[in-house]
């Protein structure tokens, strides 16, 4: 059974995500929070599986009660934001702070119950309809942000930690890494560069294992922070 924190400030959503996830057979709601601040106290108690987060709530938001979850439970609570189109900024800063995915409020309960199953299986989730726009607008103005594991600044000796870490990948992962950046799904990786879904998925899991990161946020991440794929670069 996925055990499941919903936090959101609004009594309504909370309510009908709570609706939604209760008639799924496999997840259960541990409970509710209307703050970050409420929501990070929540988790450490209760040790969900999944926070479903809102980004933006009052006080503490959600990308600080992000942080303060992922430090304290690395590997165990898993955040899976949720934020309305217009709030890119908030939604990289999550990314970067630690949380699994990030879904739009609008997304179909069919969806969104697939996206908490991937997230508490170890994988994440990102919106492909809103990854390149996310992406080319915010890492390619970051000249002194955080990495993708949490370390602030980009050059010195993190840079060269990561020149040496991308070092590590073949060819053919540095493609499938590019592919990933921009927001495309295995298969649509597959599809592109003509190699089999399964292959895509061992490539991936390569560039994680080589790259040390978490999962396929944190690639999408370090893709741009690297250098790898540039903000604007085609398809």
């Amino acid at each position: 059974m996925i055990q499941v924190l919903i936090a959101d400030d609004q009594a309504l959503v909370r309510t009908g995500f709570r609706m939604i996830l209760e008639n799924a057979p496999d997840m259960e709601v541990v409970a509710e929070a209307a703050d970050g601040a409420e929501a990070a106290t929540l988790a450490l108690d209760l040790r969900p599986d999944i926070v479903l987060m809102d980004v933006r709530m009052p006080e503490t938001d959600g990308v600080q009660a992000t942080r303060r979850i992922c430090a304290e439970r690395p590997g165990h609570t898993r955040i899976l934001m949720l934020t309305t189109f217009d709030l890119d900024e908030y939604v990289y800063a999550s990314l970067r702070a630690g949380a699994s995915g990030f879904l739009l409020k609008d997304t179909l309960a069919a969806d969104l119950l697939s996206a908490i199953r991937t997230v508490a299986a170890g994988d994440a989730v990102v919106a492909p309809s809103v990854t390149r726009r996310l992406l080319e607008r915010f890492v390619g103005t970051n000249t002194a942000g955080a990495s993708p594991t949490g370390t602030t600044g980009t050059t010195g000796t993190a840079s060269l930690a990561s020149a040496l870490a991308a070092d590590t990948l073949t060819d053919r992962e540095r493609e499938v890494l590019a592919h990933l950046a921009r927001g495309l799904s295995n298969s649509e990786i597959a599809a592109h560069i003509y190699i089999g879904e399964g292959t895509v998925k061992t490539h991936v899991s390569r560039i994680l294992a080589k790259l040390d990161l978490r999962d396929r946020v944190q690639a999408v991440v370090y893709a741009y922070e690297s250098g790898l794929v540039r903000a604007g670069t085609p398809d």
